[in-house]
């Protein structure tokens, strides 16, 4: 009866000692899986959506809601998000010459503008 419960006790432990490293290895490829981003930090919110431009108005067209920039027209919808010296206005309050920059989609042959900052950027306070 002993030596049934040595045998039996000795392979136990041999089949221990077999998979063992087989089960090290599972653990430390699970560790080295990488995780998806919105798993660990937060999302950043986007500062704007679509493609960036920036320039000097070479045209301004309220009836057709355009907006041309350089050699590229931009339509304004009621969407367009538009700023000027940092305050809400609108495209009225644009001129030719002025520098502006914003985002814009383009849809075909369309670009049409999400955001659009005309003039300078806001100060920011200073902090104590």
């Amino acid at each position: 009866m002993k030596k049934q419960i040595t045998k039996i006790t000795l392979s136990l432990i041999a089949a221990t000692i077999v998979a063992a490293p087989a089960l090290c290895r599972a653990q430390d490829n699970e560790a080295k899986t990488p995780v998806a981003p919105s798993q660990t930090e937060p999302a950043k919110p986007k500062k704007h959506e679509g493609n960036v431009f920036n320039g000097k108005v070479t045209a301004v067209d309220a009836k057709a809601m355009t907006l041309t920039v350089g050699k590229r027209t931009f339509e304004i919808t009621s969407e367009t998000k538009i700023t000027k010296d940092g305050k809400p206005a609108t495209l009225d309050n644009i001129a030719v010459g002025d520098k502006v920059g914003g985002a814009y989609k383009k849809t075909g042959d369309k670009l049409t503008a999400t955001t659009i900052n005309a003039g300078k950027k806001p100060e920011k306070a200073a902090k104590p």
